[in-house]
């Protein structure tokens, strides 16, 4: 892959002044097909790294050292509101405005613990410049007013701002979304292992903010912070991609750099004093509302503070070792540990934390019982003590080495955010992120250490976890009444501030409260921002060339040349037509278990092993695929997807065989343990993705697919896996797997998809030829259970055909039901969250259909136009909108979301706004640029042809739908408002995750579970 960007960037000299900057390195990374080069600021000492590689998703980020001393929240406050205008941009809430005004492919901000970071990109250079423009503004420059840090941050304001008699209350966007994110176990536990081991200086501290910290905080306090650690000689900028460096310095040098003197930024975060002996602590947290066996939810770790992260060979033989030690079903502490059957899976943070100055090795057990917690502290020392006696087996480290090769040849659509992510915490700490990125030498030198000393890794054990000082052991156990306790504190802490406040004060308070709500509800002019307009966005896409053949005479494969940097992905769907309704439930846990179980002569142990050696993964999922012009139509079935070196393809079509053809569904004890982790990890997502759960619910009785989304990615997955966990014989779940797999392991109803380089094809097709040859036929046709199937190729030959598709078609089997009759819905999850997650759907229409491009831009104008400021500004949840997904059913949600009630009537209201029609051409056109870019996004070269592959959709009728999203205006967004939303047009489903709610208990429309 040599490349225009590479070369250009290795024409300059180490000492060349450009536009501020000196040149200081540069240096090639051909692993990475890129070239470093490394710059300062002269007058401000700012550091500058661009990486030139040939990639049009070009990537900005600036990062900014940020130590707080105290956990009111105050960085991650701070980088809310600097997004909320500037002086050159002074309107309101330039960057979710910017969302509209851009093709970016990545917007967004984040605060770590100990840096603060704003990256973007986008594959437009016009785009790249007015985004810097608003970034650098924002950083530098922002406005910081008192009422948007009241907004983002926290404010006392009447539970109705326009009646001064109902109570003050708190509220604020970072007040309410740290008090979802303190509803993740997972996160309580993370934060108190940080605090707890590293205690001396900012790492005891939470950078987000703690919810009964939050009101201590200033708008004074917040300005300081800003003017202390936001200046050039504190921060690092970051280039990625094929726009050319010089017109990054400029506008850098002359928008920001050039308005500043050097200073000496005291943010310098000390090393962390070790410990003469170990420490204890336990902790409480909130009940898991979907654990039965409550006396089995204790969490406990133990963690090893390791050296400085910025020793970059160490940090990558620690992280190596680390994976070592509890990478997959062979490692010692997944024997020791996972096997024991004492726990459902491993502790949260397990394994190597390179995120802090010095990084940490944490490794136990969660779902334990509490009288366990010593059986696992002495687990977890015998384990240490086996493995410095016995060391590693070479194949392992073969394995992570390999999985290091692949992790650099595979191209990923945002490989710049990837890097900048990467090097963010080394590079914030003063190491060097050019020596971090050169993995090949940082393997080459792991080999040489082990070639010089077998007992290389052994040694490190024994220094860093036996005779280690400083280790913590941090246990964690529900508490019933851990929420009623966190409310108690919330309550006394309000009653603290409103105690506080004088007659003069709470009037003042009432009328800023009401200057808020007025603000908020104020037409915006935006026209202070650069746009990109309707006409930068390009008129037609480009095509993709496939070649489909008949393999076996019967099974299609599509394949697709890519440049894959010698890579090969392999994907097979399956269809799930044949199998019998009663074991559609177990699909999803088929599929989780199917290359973990052992198959042909392997155990899974040695199965683990080889999928490590030889691939890239092997995964398995099932999938419910929308048709594009029938909302009674789907296809249902599993997909299989891998990817390996070409050098590996047959190691991995053999294992892709063996899987099919002998999978083995013996391991009872140690299905046991997969169906645990399995079930805990569900679980522990529910807090990041209630609002998905919600809307699957709220759509489930809208199609005929619904039903099947539900039972495959719905809450009654989680509660049905929930169930298999806890019972005392697994031994009938196991039995269905054989069942299953009948119906699913054979050629009958299959297509496969091959991605990889030209030059690998003839190649490649052979490999696959086999694979299909050796695969098994059904004895007996199969009938469908459904009966209306509809037979359907991928595109219709004809007129209409698709000229880039060469070769056969490619027939998808889907079922209809003609009988199927939509009805409404109401369901209220109850969970012991203080947060509620809301969706509501309605049936619209299919993907051809006109009007569905019309329901898209709407929904993204709904989003950006009314909801935002109505569930995030003024509800303060911390998201909300609206979006029309594939299958068309439109939805409504909120996340992390402190109403329910309040926020369904909310999307009526939207409703009405949007048939009102109060929208500009400005506004229509800003929702296409939002749209566009999600169209637009890049697309990996592992990933092209799928639409195809999967949905049936060919490039010529994406191109139809890109005029139809063209051709939306005024009159077609006010028509779809009317004839799909308004109440009694089409069928609605309603659905909320959340804690009790004494309105919806009254209702009986709803179902409450």
């Amino acid at each position: 892959m040599s490349s225009k960007a590479c070369e250009r960037a290795l024409q300059y000299k180490v000492g060349e002044k450009i536009h501020g900057f000196t040149i200081n390195q540069v240096t090639p990374i051909p692993e990475l097909f890129l070239t470093a080069v490394k710059l300062s600021h002269d007058n401000t000492g700012a550091r500058y790294l661009h990486l030139a590689r040939e990639d049009k998703n070009n990537l900005f980020s600036v990062q900014f050292r940020t130590t707080p001393m105290d956990s009111t929240g105050v960085p991650h406050i701070l980088e809310h509101t600097v997004l909320c205008g500037s002086q050159k941009y002074p309107c309101r809430d330039p960057f979710f405005k910017m969302l509209n005004r851009s093709l970016s492919t990545f917007m967004n901000a984040f605060t770590a613990s100990d840096y603060t970071l704003y990256p973007f990109s986008t594959q437009n250079p016009k785009d790249f410049q007015n985004l810097l423009s608003v970034y650098l503004d924002a950083a530098f420059f922002p406005c910081l007013r008192e009422l948007d840090f009241w907004q983002e941050g926290w404010r006392l304001e009447h539970e109705d701002p326009a009646d001064p008699q109902t109570p003050l209350i708190f509220k604020g966007i970072v007040f309410n979304e740290m008090k979802g994110a303190f509803t993740d176990n997972e996160r309580i536990f993370s934060q108190h292992l940080q605090n707890r081991l590293l205690p001396d200086h900012t790492y005891s501290v939470i950078s987000g903010g703690d919810p009964l910290c939050i009101p201590d905080l200033t708008w004074e306090q917040l300005k300081q912070f800003h003017a202390t650690h936001y200046h050039p000689s504190n921060a690092r900028f970051f280039t990625y991609g094929n726009f050319q460096l010089e017109k990054h310095l400029k506008q850098i040098d002359e928008e920001a750099l050039s308005k500043f003197q050097k200073i000496e930024p005291s943010t310098i975060v000390p090393a962390q004093k070790p410990w003469d002996k170990p420490r204890e602590y336990q902790i409480t947290c909130g009940p898991d509302s979907l654990a039965t066996d409550s006396s089995k939810q204790t969490t406990v770790s133990v963690s090893f503070l390791l050296p400085g992260i910025t020793n970059t060979f160490e940090a990558f033989a620690l992280n190596l070792l680390s994976s070592l030690l509890i990478g997959g079903p062979n490692s010692p502490f997944y024997k020791a540990l996972i096997e024991s059957g004492l726990g459902t899976g491993f502790s949260p943070d397990v394994g190597y934390n390179g995120y802090t100055r010095e990084a940490y090795f944490s490794v136990g057990l969660q779902g334990i019982a509490e009288k366990d917690i010593q059986t696992v502290r002495n687990i977890i020392d015998r384990t240490i003590d086996e493995v410095i006696e016995k060391g590693f087996e070479d194949d392992r480290i073969e394995a992570l080495l390999h999985k290091t090769e692949i992790q650099m040849k595979h191209q990923s659509t945002s490989f710049g955010l990837t890097l900048t992510s990467y090097i963010a915490s080394c590079w914030n700490h003063d190491g060097d992120p050019v020596e971090l990125l050169k993995l090949g030498n940082q393997m080459a030198q792991f080999r040489q250490r082990l070639k010089e000393s077998p007992v290389f890794l052994q040694e490190k054990i024994k220094q860093y976890f036996k005779n280690n000082q400083h280790k913590l052991t941090l246990s964690m156990k529900p508490d019933d009444k851990y929420y009623e306790k966190q409310t108690q504190m919330e309550t006394e802490k309000l009653k603290q501030k409103v105690n506080s406040l004088s007659r003069k004060d709470k009037e003042w308070i009432y009328e800023k409260g009401l200057e808020l709500r007025t603000q908020q509800s104020k037409t915006q002019d935006a026209s202070c921002l650069p746009a990109l307009r309707v006409s930068d966005i390009e008129r037609t896409i480009p095509f993709t060339e496939l070649d489909v053949t008949l393999a076996a005479g019967e099974i299609p494969v599509q394949y697709c040349a890519q440049p894959t940097n010698g890579m090969v992905y392999f994907r097979a769907f399956s269809s799930l037509n044949t199998l019998p309704e009663e074991l559609k439930l177990y699909v999803p846990l088929f599929c989780s278990v199917l290359t973990k179980l052992g198959c042909g002569i392997l155990n899974y142990r040695e199965q683990a092993q080889q999928i490590e050696l030889k691939t890239g993964g092997m995964t398995v999922s099932p999938h419910v695929l929308p048709d594009d012009s029938h909302l009674d139509t789907y296809e249902q079935g599993v997909l299989f997807s891998s990817l390996c070196l070409d050098r590996n393809l047959p190691d991995m079509m053999h294992l892709w065989s063996e899987i099919f053809n002998n999978p083995c569904f013996e391991e009872e004890e140690h299905f046991k343990v997969l169906v645990k982790m399995s079930a805990q990890e569900l679980s522990n997502g529910i807090p990041d993705s209630g609002h998905l759960y919600a809307s699957i619910r709220a759509s489930r009785t809208l199609t005929p697919a619904g039903d099947l989304q539900e039972t495959f990615n719905g809450m009654d997955q989680v509660r049905l896996m929930k169930r298999i966990a806890e019972m005392t014989d697994i031994k009938p779940v196991l039995r269905k797997l054989p069942r299953i797999k009948k119906h699913l392991l054979n050629c009958d109803n299959m297509r496969c998809s091959v991605n990889a380089t030209p030059q690998q094809m003839s190649e490649t097709a052979k490999v696959v030829e086999r694979f299909i040859k050796n695969l098994g036929r059904s004895k007996k046709e199969r009938k469908p259970v459904r009966p209306h199937v509809i037979e359907k190729p991928a595109y219709k030959n004809g007129s209409s055909g698709s000229t880039y598709v060469n070769g056969s078609q490619i027939i998808r089997k889907l079922i209809t039901d003609p009988t199927f009759k939509p009805c409404q819905m109401k369901t209220h999850f109850l969970l012991p969250f203080p947060v509620n997650y809301v969706g509501e759907c309605v049936r619209t229409v299919p993907y051809t259909d006109p009007d569905h491009a019309s329901l898209k831009i709407l929904a993204r104008l709904m989003t950006a136009k009314f909801l935002h400021t109505e569930i995030r500004e003024k509800g303060g949840a911390y998201g909300g909108g609206a979006k029309l997904s594939r299958d068309g059913v439109f939805t409504f949600y909120s996340y992390r979301d402190p109403n329910s009630i309040e926020t369904l009537q909310s999307f009526g209201k939207a409703v009405d706004w949007a048939k009102s029609g109060k929208f500009t051409q400005q506004d229509i056109d800003e929702a296409k640029l939002s749209v566009f870019s999600a169209v637009d996004a890049p697309v990996a070269p592992s990933d092209k042809g799928m639409d195809h592959f999967l949905y049936g959709l060919s490039d010529e009728m994406k191109q139809a739908h890109r005029e139809q999203l063209f051709a939306v205006g005024h009159d077609k967004l006010i028509d779809v408002s009317n004839k799909y939303l308004g109440i009694g047009k089409c069928t609605h489903g309603l659905a909320v995750l959340g804690p009790e709610n004494a309105k919806i208990a009254k209702d009986p429309s709803w179902i409450i579970r």
